[in-house]
């Protein structure tokens, strides 16, 4: 596994992770698929997807890979009207990430960050690595105050 600019980060700032490589499965970048091959259950494994505010620009929310992201509830959360999810396409040239490898460490500038209050209840969770093939696992309090990333109720109940 290559180093990533995430574990680059994470290791300048002396943050202790795990990495969690898993097989890539082109037909299959869900998060579903790579909880069950880290071994790992889903509320503990998070996914990384980018919005836009119509007021604040693009924003960050990180979800346990079994929920959906609930738009009303984030657009009223972060000062919007309405959010939509930025386009694939998009995606590399805003963060520096490819879907699928999507991290919340380092990404090419520094986006409002959220994480789902369900991370309360894990000690450790797992983020993208910045690349296909590897979830960073690491104290969830450390990648909290790292990413500079609130907590709230981010998903479809």
């Amino acid at each position: 596994m290559i180093k990533t600019n995430a574990m680059r980060m994470l290791s300048a700032a002396k943050i202790p992770f795990e990495v969690m490589e898993y097989e890539v499965d082109e037909s299959d970048l869900s998060g579903l698929h790579i909880a069950a091959q880290i071994g790992l259950p889903v509320e503990q494994v998070f996914k990384t997807l980018v919005a836009r505010g119509d007021k604040t620009g693009p924003l960050v929310f990180c979800i346990p890979v079994a929920e959906e992201l609930d738009l009303k509830k984030v657009a009223a959360l972060t000062g919007n009207k309405r959010i939509e999810m930025v386009a694939v396409k998009e995606l590399l040239g805003l963060t520096g990430y490819i879907r699928g490898g999507c991290s919340p460490i380092g990404m090419k500038k520094k986006f409002p960050t959220w994480i789902d209050q369900s991370c309360l209840a894990h000690a450790r969770i797992t983020v993208s690595s910045g690349a296909r093939g590897a979830q960073l696992l690491l104290d969830r309090e450390a990648l909290l105050q790292f990413v500079q990333a609130k907590t709230a109720d981010l998903t479809i109940k």
